[in-house]
């Protein structure tokens, strides 16, 4: 089973890791392990045939699954659609939702849950370029 760690922190910064992705197993959470203010992220994989044991839905937070491996079928409220690798499906506040594997292979996906309606600037309407020297 993968952990979450801690692996570098410094002022307005850290750095998390869940390990290998093509071997991760289960659900992991990282807002703990990065300090994260504005959202939660966790990693989840399904077994083969296997669904999240439950549906759920959201007060406040709507989600944002991000398919990384394998294929299945989502299913909000009671509309139901296939998913894939590099699928990406939004899911507002009070929809149930629940995801299956349906692929041979273990589906690997990434959950990122954040305050609805709060995105205001993003990319570089929020951005600005600085100078500093690259030390990569």
């Amino acid at each position: 089973m993968n952990e979450v760690k801690t692996v570098t922190e410094g002022d307005g910064f850290s750095h998390a890791t869940v390990g290998n992705i093509h071997g991760f197993e289960g659900k992991k959470f990282v807002k703990d392990a990065t300090g994260a203010s504005s959202c939660e992220i966790s990693f989840g994989t399904l077994p083969s045939g296997e669904a999240i044991p439950f549906f759920h839905s959201h007060k406040e937070n709507e989600e944002n699954y991000i398919i990384l491996s394998g294929a299945g079928r989502f299913q909000v409220d009671d509309q139901v659609f296939d998913v894939a690798e590099g699928s990406v499906v939004r899911v507002a506040t009070g929809c149930d939702r629940n995801l299956r594997c349906t692929s041979g292979e273990p589906m690997t996906y990434i959950c990122i849950q954040a305050l609805e309606n709060s995105l205001g600037a993003y990319t570089m309407t929020d951005a600005e370029i600085t100078e500093r020297p690259i030390l990569l």
